[in-house]
């Protein structure tokens, strides 16, 4: 009898442990310093980081959300956001 469906088994686990690890690395953000932006808008308004690639949703004027200090820089660029 063929033993080929246990040497794919063994096969397919051997890559598993470098795919979790590039997994666990894409979900380390949590090391990152985030600063408080307010948003001094009229409606809402959403911001994509220019360096995390995070979405950052300011639902009504007055909303802070925390940003990656990564994309401050970005951030400052808009008028209608103020770092607190």
């Amino acid at each position: 009898m063929c033993n080929c469906g246990n040497k794919r088994s063994a096969i397919s686990t051997q890559h598993q442990p470098a795919a979790q690890q590039v997994f666990h690395n894409n979900i380390s953000d949590q090391h990152f310093v985030y600063s408080n932006f307010e948003y001094t808008g009229k409606t809402a308004l959403t911001a994509i980081g220019n360096v995390s690639g995070r979405k950052y949703r300011f639902s009504y004027p007055g909303d802070v959300q925390a940003i990656d200090r990564r994309d401050e820089p970005g951030m400052l660029g808009i008028p209608v956001l103020k770092k607190r």
